[in-house]
């Protein structure tokens, strides 16, 4: 008798056990079957932009963001006093030649000095009219995978793929437009008088920096900063979206 109630309490540990088990296994199957509903989700939002987006909407949005931004930017750039009344993109005196400036100085010359600057200035803003094309020419080029990193990067990931797709079509053609600029807006009048001084010096090394490509690196680094601010303006100023198509794109990040 007392073998046959402990074979019964057996099996009913063993019912539990099964139960058990099999309640487990129903609960496991259903977290893979939630993990392989959330894996389908992220795979589809690889090819649509999420939000009702599609792939075309996406490139279409972007395209439009970086005309609106680079067109703004070269044309703010462009405009007379472009850059030299802009402190962000101000181009300097030259930094490596920073003792020919306060030799200059002290030798009387502050209004060549000056005037200097403005003209380093000038021939930015000159070379700046003629950068719109090669920006259209990356824009167009844009794929739907540089969309998407772009979508989904950071506040200047539009202005970084300008950056890597247009820096050398840049300054190949600004740099012939650079030399036509210095030469429109007679900037080695300004240089030369304050160079030739301090070359005079007894005991100086000689200089003469190339300002022709000073005024290149300059001019591109500021159109890019003017560009990288338009665009973060784009994603986080919904006032800034000017059409549809920007609105429902950058509308959808959020």
């Amino acid at each position: 008798m007392f073998g046959s109630t402990q074979s019964n309490r057996k099996k009913t540990k063993m019912k539990k056990l099964v139960l058990l088990l099999f309640s487990a296994t129903i609960a496991l199957a259903a977290c893979d079957v939630n993990k392989a509903l959330s894996d389908i989700n992220k795979q589809l939002g690889t090819t649509t932009g999420g939000a009702g987006l599609t792939n075309a909407e996406v490139v279409q949005g972007l395209r439009e963001a970086l005309n609106q931004g680079t067109n703004k930017s070269t044309g703010a750039a462009s405009k007379m006093d472009g850059f030299y009344k802009n402190p962000k993109i101000f181009i300097p005196f030259p930094p490596e030649a920073q003792k020919v400036k306060e030799k200059a100085i002290q030798f009387g010359l502050t209004d060549q000095v000056n005037k200097f600057e403005m003209t380093l200035n000038r021939a930015a803003e000159e070379a700046a009219k003629e950068a719109a094309p090669i920006f259209l020419d990356a824009i167009r080029g844009m794929s739907i995978a540089d969309g998407f990193a772009i979508l989904r990067g950071t506040d200047s990931a539009a202005t970084n793929y300008l950056r890597r797709n247009t820096t050398t079509s840049l300054r190949a053609k600004f740099t012939p437009i650079v030399q036509n600029a210095t030469k429109k807006v007679q900037l080695t009048n300004y240089w030369n008088p304050i160079i030739t001084k301090y070359n005079m010096i007894p005991g100086v090394q000689k200089m003469n920096p190339d300002l022709d490509a000073y005024v290149t690196d300059k001019a591109l680094n500021g159109l890019f900063i003017l560009v990288r601010d338009e665009e973060a303006n784009i994603r986080k100023n919904p006032a800034a979206r000017a059409t549809a198509i920007l609105q429902k794109v950058f509308g959808a990040q959020k």
